[in-house]
């Protein structure tokens, strides 16, 4: 984080969430704060890989990829329980 700027932000936690954040942050040694401030970032990181990840495989199709690969899959019933409703 190279913004040194702090906010202030009212955290509602469901009570089982925040005891459970609250032993994991004693296990980790360092405060609840810092603790879910690591999390935050952590998921943050995830889902920005994730987007550059998926923004670049797209990136790679060609129109009329999904309808090959559709054309070559089997054309069975599906397996018990794999079924539409209806």
């Amino acid at each position: 984080m190279t913004d040194a700027r702090r906010y202030r932000y009212p955290l509602r936690l469901p009570a089982s969430l925040k005891e459970t954040a609250a032993r994991l942050a004693r296990e980790d040694g360092v405060s609840l704060n810092q603790w879910i401030v690591a999390a935050v970032a952590q998921k943050i990181g995830a889902v920005e890989t994730a987007e550059v990840f998926l923004r670049e495989r797209a990136a790679g199709a060609h129109e009329g990829d999904l309808s090959r690969y559709l054309d070559r899959a089997p054309d069975v019933a599906p397996e018990p329980g794999d079924e539409l409703p209806g």
